[in-house]
């Protein structure tokens, strides 16, 4: 068995629980786990030739970098290593404060059960809930023709809640709170990345034109305000227009889809407590709790449909939400019984919610927030690792946001880079060995493929308005209805579960 097949047994439970200080101990022999093992090739932050020196480099301080930032300063194999955290943004410096009076923002991220069980092992999900979120336990699926639909009820799964939609602000707060209340040991840099030099490559050239020179074995990063520092890893955690990724000239595969989205807070009469998505001919209109009285609409459309429905007054914006949302375009789906004759009556299901009738959703009162608009497109990196350098999050993919996958892909991508790092920490090899590196690749490149195949697959299937289609349409919502462990398989895998549903 090799060191790292060892580290990996070692921290395989490290986004899970972080108790394998006393098993690491009894195999090292260290007597104070907080101490790093002399055999450990991680330096504390120092200067190299007047220039500082860190571990980790993470470009990016969204969610998903402070995601990372976060598993790293909470476990104890990663605790130690020295991290410094590039990003402009102000908020990551000064300390911003969440009101509750505050309206919802209109950007959320609808997150998994899986994702709650990652921030709770953080500790962060504590930071959540002393803000407006909203759990949610049912989610109904229908489309424009109104001739099948789907409900799907946590209770299938024996499980409290399918997901919950939460404030991006929120989020990006709760991490970076819950990095704070450590002793880890990070810097922030309020600026951008210019160029990076990996110690086997050739100078990579900035915008200026100028170039930059590596020192030793760790990478060299230049920020436009003129400071320069080392890694043995670069992290690149800065969303869809990578400069990690173009700077180590990583190529993409992907496509723009003819759609944009425009997303903005929506209020009701009562509280929402269920998810809903209804495909229309020119794509899907999502419903989401967000808390209170407040829901957010994630409504995909052709762009010059967005920009006319953007430019709207704001009641004949809301008319058109409720009608997108209700009647409008086609038939309400009708609920069939058992007794009925419907064509899966002989499958005697056993789950709750395939006895669930369709329901509508409830009407939306007024905006609460300005209407955002942004175009839609797929993209994948075609590597995720090299030596020194690796991508995570939007960095490394984007996908269609009708299924509110994304970021949730991402922080999978965070967890799961904490535990191989974690794994080279526990027998002492070099974090930027792309040996190691390709470990995270590996696992996480083939589940975003696969969740991209199925997202884009169901954008591409309720793109087309041809009767055989919509047939063909409405047989899969209503077998994901009524066949209950299909339905089940579905749930699993939607909540962060990384099997096939429909080949496991």
């Amino acid at each position: 068995m090799n060191r790292l097949s060892v580290g990996r047994r070692i921290a395989s439970n490290i986004c899970g629980v972080r108790s394998v200080h006393r098993t690491l101990c009894s195999i090292t022999g260290v007597k104070n786990p907080d101490l790093v093992s002399e055999k450990e090739p991680f330096d504390k932050p120092g200067l190299t030739d007047d220039i500082p020196q860190y571990d980790i480099a993470i470009v990016g301080g969204g969610m998903v970098g402070m995601a990372l930032a976060c598993s790293l300063a909470t476990m104890p194999l990663t605790k130690q290593l020295s991290v410094a955290i590039i990003d402009s943004n102000p908020a990551l410096v000064n300390n911003f404060h969440i009101k509750k009076e505050d309206p919802p923002d209109p950007r959320v991220s609808t997150v998994t059960p899986a994702t709650i069980s990652f921030f709770k092992d953080m500790g962060a999900w504590e930071f959540v809930q002393q803000h407006r979120h909203a759990y949610f336990d049912k989610m109904q699926v229908w489309d424009y023709t109104g001739l099948g639909y789907t409900r799907y009820n946590a209770r299938d799964v024996d499980a409290d809640v399918l997901g919950c939609v939460v404030e991006n602000k929120v989020l990006h707060k709760s991490l970076l709170s819950c990095v704070q209340n450590t002793d880890f040991q990070k810097t922030i840099y309020s600026s951008r990345l210019s160029a990076v030099t990996f110690p086997t490559r050739s100078s990579v050239t900035s915008s200026s034109g100028t170039s930059s020179s590596a020192s030793g074995s760790s990478a060299r990063l230049e920020l436009d305000n003129g400071n320069s520092m080392y890694a043995k890893l670069v992290v690149g955690a800065d969303g869809s227009k990578s400069s990690v990724r173009e700077l180590a000239r990583i190529q993409t595969t992907g496509w723009k889809y003819s759609q944009s989205a425009i997303i903005c807070t929506v209020e009701h009469a009562v509280e929402n407590f269920c998810a809903w998505q209804r495909f229309l001919p020119n794509g899907p209109i999502a419903l989401l709790p967000i808390g209170e009285n407040f829901s957010n609409i994630v409504w995909s459309m052709d762009p010059k449909e967005s920009v006319d429905r953007n430019s709207m007054s704001e009641d004949d914006f809301v008319n058109a939400v409720n009608d997108a949302l209700d009647s409008g375009y086609g038939p309400h789906p009708q609920s069939k019984s058992f007794e009925g004759g419907n064509i899966f009556s002989w499958l005697k299901p056993d789950g709750i919610s395939t006895h669930e009738g369709f329901e509508v959703p409830p009407k939306v009162l007024k905006l609460a927030s300005q209407r955002l608009a942004f175009p839609l497109s797929l993209m994948h990196a075609n590597s995720y690792a090299s030596k020194r350098l690796v991508l995570i999050g939007d960095a490394a993919h984007t996908v269609h946001p009708l299924a509110g996958q994304g970021v949730n892909m991402g922080f999978a991508d965070a967890c799961s880079l904490s535990k191989v790092i974690a794994e080279g920490v526990a027998v002492g090899s070099d974090i930027g060995e792309v040996t190691l590196l390709k470990r995270y690749e590996s696992e996480r490149k083939a589940a975003n493929i696969t969740m991209m195949a199925i997202l884009d697959g169901f954008q591409k299937a309720y793109s087309i308005d041809f009767m055989p289609i919509n047939v063909l349409r409405a047989l899969a919502f209503n077998g994901a209805q009524y066949i209950s462990p299909l339905k089940r398989k579905i749930i699993s895998y939607a909540s962060g579960n990384q099997l096939l549903p429909l080949f496991t």
